[in-house]
């Protein structure tokens, strides 16, 4: 019950920052345009695969170390310790090679850049501490905080025409905030700080060994297609793919929330148990994994083109795109999941294999999708990598700990989006031909709020256990499902 509570609020802080973004996003795709939009994308994946140089595993090393409650103080300080020596290293390389990667962006970023990492990659350590920590909830309400607050100075510098320059400094403002916060929550719950000695870096450095390859994953699921994308195709196309990556990425956050409030439980129960502890957590987490995103996969079949329309009639032509991205993250949702159950019981070499053979499939897929299929190309590599590392590592759980997969209820879930469907489709159909509204912005409210009704009111009738997680879960429910 707990952890179902702290995944709602940690699901509920992340879709308020995700709504912040999404309107944030909708404004700048009118004001700016697909091309400039494609540039501060490109700035931005470049600094998300700096982060990696810059952490190198220590992140999640934190998180695994202090929620096992020991010596936490010593695990923050190390970690920070670790963070900043490659912090400053990885500053030193962008500054040697300001100037091919400043072509490549094709803007003069290196300032910029080197400030969103210096406060992104400080953030992670105190973002991976209060995980540790079990503080989930408060690793939440940080989302939405830096997501209002870099919204907010986007639009404000852009109305007074600060243009890209000032997209960037919102985007490193709205961290450097989220930091402050989170450090000062973290320093009071913890405590005054301590140095650590020679055995907790140890300590780190032998988690973060096999660690840093997920970061890797993550990084190279989120970006690595908009990077090479960016060899082969114009930046107005690498604007409307990432709104539809923007759109899917919004579809994931329950699963992600799951994933981060469980990983802490499980990693607790099975260093004071066994590995095999974990195993009824896996099953639960698998069955909501998908929630949202099975009827999303439908959704975006029938009303993609409607959403898509509300950036700009150019960014209609990723419809196809939008959905084949919905299909990778669903994909990566139950990806996600084991390999969260593997670094939970302390198997990150395990992890470490299946990240392998993902950035190998990821990169090679791309990289020949791509160059053949265009962006279509790049959808298909980054599902069909998901779904590689997905048996690699599902394999690998499996000689560990029981699996048991919850099939009813992910059938369930597809019967009751499978409903969901036709019900949208035919309200879509009426709007359409008897232009019943008008505006677009609120016909897309109303179809996709249609069809959350249907599917959930369906799936709360064909499903049990569906209906048992409501009551122990929403206030008042135990009154309203029998």
């Amino acid at each position: 019950m707990q952890i179902g509570q702290t995944s709602v609020v940690f699901f509920l802080s992340r879709i308020t920052a995700s709504l912040m973004g999404f309107g944030a996003t909708l404004y700048f795709a009118r004001e700016l345009g697909a091309e400039i939009l494609g540039t501060y994308s490109l700035i931005l994946a470049t600094v998300s695969w700096l982060t990696i140089a810059g952490t190198m595993g220590v992140p999640a090393a934190i998180s695994k170390r202090v929620s096992e409650g020991d010596d936490q103080r010593e695990y923050v300080v190390g970690g920070l310790v670790l963070v900043s020596t490659l912090t400053a290293l990885v500053l030193i390389a962008v500054w040697l090679f300001r100037g091919p990667l400043n072509t490549y962006v094709g803007y003069p970023a290196v300032g910029y850049i080197s400030a969103i990492l210096i406060v992104v990659l400080l953030t992670q350590v105190v973002l991976s501490t209060l995980r540790g920590l079990h503080l989930v909830e408060i690793h939440g309400f940080l989302s939405p905080l830096r997501t209002g607050v870099r919204s907010g100075f986007q639009i404000v510098v852009l109305a007074i025409g600060g243009g890209l320059a000032g997209m960037l400094l919102g985007y490193a403002t709205g961290f450097a905030v989220a930091l402050l916060v989170g450090a000062a929550i973290t320093i009071r719950r913890i405590g005054p700080l301590r140095l650590p000695n020679r055995s907790h870096l140890c300590s780190l450095v032998e988690y973060a060994q096999f660690a840093w390859i997920s970061d890797l994953r993550s990084k190279t699921f989120n970006w690595l297609d908009i990077v090479v994308l960016g060899f082969f195709v114009t930046q107005s196309l690498i604007g409307i793919y990432t709104v539809a990556w923007n759109i899917a990425q919004f579809l994931v956050l329950f699963s992600s929330s799951i994933s981060m409030t469980i990983f802490p439980e499980m990693s607790k129960l099975s260093s004071e148990e066994d590995p095999e502890a974990a195993s009824g957590l896996f099953k639960e987490a698998v069955s909501y994994a998908g929630l949202l995103l099975i009827p999303g996969v439908v959704g975006s079949l029938v009303v993609g083109e409607r959403i898509l329309r509300l950036y700009g009639t150019d960014f209609t032509q990723g419809r196809i795109i939008l959905t084949l991205l919905v299909v990778a993250v669903l994909i990566q949702a139950y990806q996600n999941q084991v390999m969260t159950t593997l670094n939970a019981i302390d198997r990150p070499d395990l992890s470490f294999r299946v990240n392998g053979v993902f950035l190998a499939a990821n990169l090679v897929l791309n990289v020949i999708l791509i160059y053949f299929y265009g962006w279509i190309g790049a959808a298909v590599a980054t599902g069909l990598s998901a779904l590689i590392s997905l048996l690699v590592g599902f394999g690998y759980l499996r000689t560990i700990i029981t699996v048991d997969l919850p099939i009813g209820e992910l059938s369930k879930q597809w019967a009751a989006a499978g409903i969901m469907g036709p019900v949208v489709y035919i309200l879509r159909t009426i709007e359409k031909t008897y232009n019943v509204i008008g505006y677009n912005a609120i016909v897309v409210i109303l179809l996709v709020g249609a069809g959350a009704s249907v599917y959930f009111l369906v799936l709360l009738g064909l499903s049990a256990h569906f209906r048992a997680t409501v009551r122990r879960n929403l206030p008042g429910a135990e009154r309203l499902l029998p």
